[in-house]
């Protein structure tokens, strides 16, 4: 199965360009919806991260506090760490199930965090980044998340930098103009993994 990686910082608009490539025919693999799906009630994700990070991080109704979780590993690199220890592993292998299931030409997995983690690389036949100026995101994520610049900056702050992302990059999608920018460039990057997954299959 021919397989690429779509990565970028949070607010670049990953999501937009997955929904495009969606539309066009390609399968999409997210990692957030996996790893949403691990750690709902009764999945035992969810009973290591209360073992490990305490009743503080589940909410009344017995569903994964995000906030609290977030608030908690974004304070702590070792805390963050032994969130990653959990789920990192079972979203690999949920990723690695999913690709072996996929029946269209090709597949998109978007991994938000693909450099920071790595252990996907070698599942890639490329990496697509999405690309947008740091005070981009910075205010596409306050928009969203009605989060103040200093909580924005700091989930920027724990991920890789835009060279970081684009020294991995095999192709990028600039998305720093109009929404209606996006559809031509996905389409023309369709077409050529569509090329290269018939040349190598």
């Amino acid at each position: 199965m021919f397989a690429v990686g779509l990565t970028g910082g949070v607010g670049a608009g990953k999501s937009v360009v997955a929904a495009l490539f969606s539309e066009l025919g390609a399968a999409v693999i997210d990692t957030d919806l996996i790893a949403r799906a691990l750690v709902a009630p009764g999945q035992a994700a969810l009973a290591e991260i209360r073992a490990a990070f305490g009743d503080t991080v589940i909410a009344s109704d017995g569903t994964l506090d995000r906030a609290a979780l977030r608030r908690a590993v974004f304070a702590d690199a070792a805390a963050r760490r032994r969130l990653e220890a959990i789920l990192h592993p079972r979203i690999r292998r949920e990723v690695e199930d999913a690709l072996l299931a996929v029946r269209a030409p090709y597949a998109l997995v978007v991994i938000p965090l693909l450099v920071e983690t790595g252990g996907y690389r070698e599942l890639l036949d490329r990496v697509l980044v999405v690309d947008c100026p740091e005070a981009m995101q910075l205010a596409r994520v306050m928009a969203r998340s009605a989060l103040t610049r200093d909580e924005a900056a700091a989930i920027l702050a724990v991920q890789a930098g835009r060279l970081e992302r684009l020294a991995v990059a095999d192709d990028v999608i600039e998305n720093s103009g109009a929404a209606d920018a996006l559809p031509p460039l996905v389409a023309a990057l369709h077409r050529k993994y569509l090329e290269l997954s018939a040349a190598r299959y």
